[in-house]
Formats: C-alpha cells, sequence, structure tokens
C-alpha cells in the first residue's frame, strides 16, 4: 500500500489498491433465479442407432457421431448454499456443440412438473423457495398453499415427495425432457417428442433421514460426487431414448400432447434408443464455465422445434432473458456459451464484447456484403395451423389430472415406496397450519382417500 507516512493514511494514487477492492465489490454475480445451485462438467453424445427417418438435425444423424456437450446438474427452487440434497427436483440441463450451432436441453429429473400454465412459472419458483415477504424466513405454508390452489400439480408432488426427490448423487438419477419438442425429418414430416435419459449408474436415492444428516455433514455431497467420480475415471454415462407421437396420435390421446403435468405411457408410446451421453472431463474453473454457463430451450438446430406447451413458450424468453441480466447482452461471447462456429452480425455492440464485434462488417442484411447472412426459408416453414380467438385460457384441473397420480401410488405400492412417501411427506407438513394441512389431505383425497388417511395417521390428527 501507498501511505502518507509509515502508519500514514492511504493515498488515492495507489491504484492498485483501489483496483484491487473496485474489482473485489463486484466479482459476484445475481444467483439465477432458479437453479441457483448446481454442478457441471463436460463430456459427448455419440449416436448409437439411426433415427434419420424421425429428424434431419445433423448432430443426430450418423452411427458413431461424436457432440461435445456440456451438462449442469442443479437443484430448482433452492438458492445458491442450499444443500445438495435438498427435497427438490433437479435441473439437468446440456448444451450440445454441433456444427450447426448450439442445441440447449433443458432437462430435469422427473418426467413431469408441477404446473401446464406458463403463466404460473415465476409464482411456482416464488413458492419454491418460499420465503414470507415479510420475515423473508421459510414458509412450509407457502408452498402448500401454491400446491393446492394449482392440483395439478399432485402428480410431481407424488414424485417429489417420494425417495426420487432425493437423489444419492447427480449420476444416480434420470434425466427428462418433460416438454414435448417437435422432430423434423428431410422430408420435412414432424413428431411430438420427449427425450428420456436414463441412469448407467441405476437409480440410487437417499430417505428422508439420510438427506437431511447430509445437509448437517456434506452439503456439497452432490458436487464432490460428481467431480470424484470423473477425476477417477468413472465417467458417468446415460443411455439416451426418445418417445415419438405423430399429430394423429395426439388428436386421440386421452391427454393433451402439451400437458406438463402428464406422462405418456410407455406401451403406447414406446422408447426408442439412440444415442449415449457420458461426461469425462471436470471443469478448470467452477466460475467461468459453471456458474456462466447459460442455456434456454430457445436455443435450438435446424429440425428440432419447440411445442405450443405453455410453460416450454414461457422458458423460451424467460431463460434467455435472465441470462442477459445475469451475464450481459453478450453472454453468448463467453467461451462456455459460444457456439462453434459463430457468425451473427446483426447482433452486436452492448457491454462485454469480446469478439471483435465483426469488424466491418454490415450489421444489417446488406447488398454489399455477399458473405451476410441470410435465413434459410426452409428451416421456417410451418407446420401446424393454429385459428382461434385470443382469449385469456385457464387451464383448471379436471378428473383426468388424478388418473396418472393414483396409478403411481400403485407402482409406489409395487416398489415399496408407500411408507417412504407418506413419511416424507407428513415430516414436511408437521410445521404447516391445521387449515393448510387440511387442504393437502383434501387435495390427496381426489387421487385416493387412503393417501389421505394415511398422512392424516402419521401427523396424529
Amino acid at each position: 500500500m501507498i501511505k502518507m507516512g509509515k502508519y500514514g493514511p492511504a493515498l488515492l494514487q495507489d491504484h492498485h489498491l483501489i483496483d484491487l477492492l473496485a474489482h473485489f465489490d463486484r466479482e459476484r454475480i445475481p444467483e439465477r433465479v432458479a437453479h441457483a445451485k448446481g454442478s457441471g462438467a463436460h463430456g459427448y453424445l455419440e449416436v448409437t442407432d439411426d433415427v434419420s427417418d424421425l429428424v434431419s438435425a445433423d448432430f443426430l444423424n450418423g452411427i458413431g457421431k461424436k457432440t461435445p456437450l456440456f451438462i449442469r446438474f442443479s437443484t430448482v427452487g433452492g438458492e445458491r448454499g442450499t444443500a445438495d440434497s435438498a427435497r427438490d427436483p433437479r435441473g439437468f440441463a446440456i448444451k450440445f456443440y454441433t456444427q450447426e450451432g448450439f442445441i440447449d436441453w433443458v432437462n430435469i429429473n422427473s418426467p413431469i412438473f408441477f404446473i401446464r400454465n406458463g403463466v404460473q412459472f415465476p409464482f411456482m419458483v416464488h413458492t419454491q423457495k418460499a420465503r414470507d415477504p415479510q420475515t423473508n424466513l421459510k414458509d412450509v405454508n407457502i408452498y402448500w398453499d401454491f400446491l393446492c390452489n394449482n392440483p395439478e400439480s399432485v402428480h410431481n408432488t407424488m414424485f417429489v415427495f417420494s425417495d426420487r426427490g432425493t437423489p444419492f448423487s447427480y449420476r444416480h438419477m434420470h434425466g427428462y425432457s418433460a416438454h414435448t419438442y417437435k422432430w423434423i425429418n428431410k422430408e420435412g414430416k414432424f413428431h411430438y417428442v420427449q427425450i428420456h435419459l436414463l441412469t448407467d449408474q441405476g437409480i440410487k436415492n437417499l430417505n428422508n433421514e439420510e438427506a437431511h444428516d447430509l445437509e448437517a455433514d456434506d452439503p456439497d455431497h452432490a458436487g464432490r460426487d460428481l467431480f470424484e467420480a470423473i477425476e477417477q475415471g468413472k465417467n458417468p454415462s446415460w443411455t439416451v431414448y426418445v418417445q415419438t407421437m405423430t399429430a394423429e396420435q395426439a388428436e386421440k390421446a386421452s391427454f393433451s400432447v402439451f400437458d406438463l403435468t402428464k406422462t405418456w405411457p410407455q406401451k403406447e408410446y414406446p422408447l426408442r434408443r439412440f444415442a449415449k451421453l457420458v461426461l469425462n472431463k471436470n471443469p478448470e474453473n467452477y466460475f467461468a464455465e459453471v456458474e456462466q454457463s447459460a442455456f434456454s430451450p430457445a436455443n435450438t438446430v435446424p429440425g428440432i422445434e419447440p411445442s405450443a406447451d405453455p410453460v416450454l413458450q414461457a422458458r423460451l424468453f424467460s431463460y434467455s432473458d435472465t441470462q442477459r441480466y445475469r451475464l450481459g447482452a453478450n453472454f453468448n461471447q463467453l467461451p462456455i456459451n459460444c457456439p462453434l462456429q459463430a457468425y451473427s452480425p446483426f447482433q452486436r455492440d452492448g457491454p462485454g464484447c469480446v469478439n471483435g464485434n465483426y469488424g466491418s462488417a454490415p450489421n444489417y442484411p446488406s447488398s454489399f456484403e455477399p458473405l451476410t447472412y441470410r435465413a434459410d426459408a426452409t428451416n421456417n416453414e410451418a407446420h401446424e395451423k393454429w385459428v382461434g380467438e385470443a382469449t385469456s385460457f385457464q387451464w383448471g384441473a379436471t378428473d383426468e389430472d388424478y388418473v396418472q397420480p393414483r396409478a403411481m401410488w400403485e407402482v409406489f405400492r409395487k416398489t415399496g415406496q408407500q411408507e417412504a412417501f407418506i413419511h416424507n411427506v407428513s415430516e414436511n407438513l408437521k410445521a404447516a397450519r391445521p387449515e393448510v394441512q387440511s387442504r393437502v389431505l383434501e387435495m390427496f383425497a381426489k387421487v385416493t382417500p387412503e393417501i389421505s388417511e394415511k398422512i392424516q395417521e402419521a401427523l396424529g390428527n
């Protein structure tokens, strides 16, 4: 430090001190609104089976073709300091660096979700974080109140409160697109699809008490497990499958193909294997690669499109926009987010521009620059036609919303998860107000009175 004498005050002219402190004051960035706590790794996707009849995307065509990728696992509702063992859905986001640009799969570890209406997305995240606006204290009443107000959530609630809601590690859980997407083949015909990544390590979960113990003893357990496994050469892998449905099948299905709270029965829509995903390299720097990684379902390649799923449509905007807020307008120029072959001279300037800003190239579709990018009209062909009035549609709960949860309860019976589910719900619900408990019991009674009765008994009511 430069000071006035041996014991005098520091001087403003000490640029190294001022610069160090100024950078220190700014070295934290806003945490993600959702998926704040996470871990990541590099790897590749290798095509194992021909799906050229389904999709024209280059990275999925050619058996043996490998595409580099980066993956980020996360808890969904917790803050940056959340324990890895928290009862919470797990994010399973993947960025593929293909020759046609990058495509992001923003997956999750359950095949369904709590909501199916895009406008509910912010509300759901607020209640997942579940802090009271006045006290800023955790409040279980907020969490359960939202679920009871949106009973279509009961399907995913049952998943989260089984032991699958507390995976042993990121390596020992499946990943699902949950959303419906569209794969278009070279003839321009499309299928609705959902993606399943099934862990080759086998499913392994924590019970409620084991999860609480890890929360105290090793809150970073899952991140540590992933890092150490790759360091030791125990590279985790997943076998990747696709479920397909034609537009004609979608019209005849008993549920909407755009309903995020429903699964597609595998007997009717069997899984079709097409790839292997392997993780084989740890990040060199957590902040640069994991914290600054940015994902959005809007990032795609020719041959793969979003469907009209309302929650997916909301995420198409929200995910990219939150990265502009967190990382700046040019977040896609960061190495972890940059495609292999980037050329977009129409988006330039702004803070954090590091790629040379495309030099003298025109910043509009110019007649004077023959290399200027122009959209390929064949990639914008409409595959669905929508006719109707603009309306404020509320996708309310119906009896159909309890059919699949009722089937899940029977699966719990066969797999010995009924007792764990009742224990996990009742332990969480004990802190809720009596009127909230009553509403939760009423919600589960619509699935089957057996669940409500068992929870009531466990609560001692």
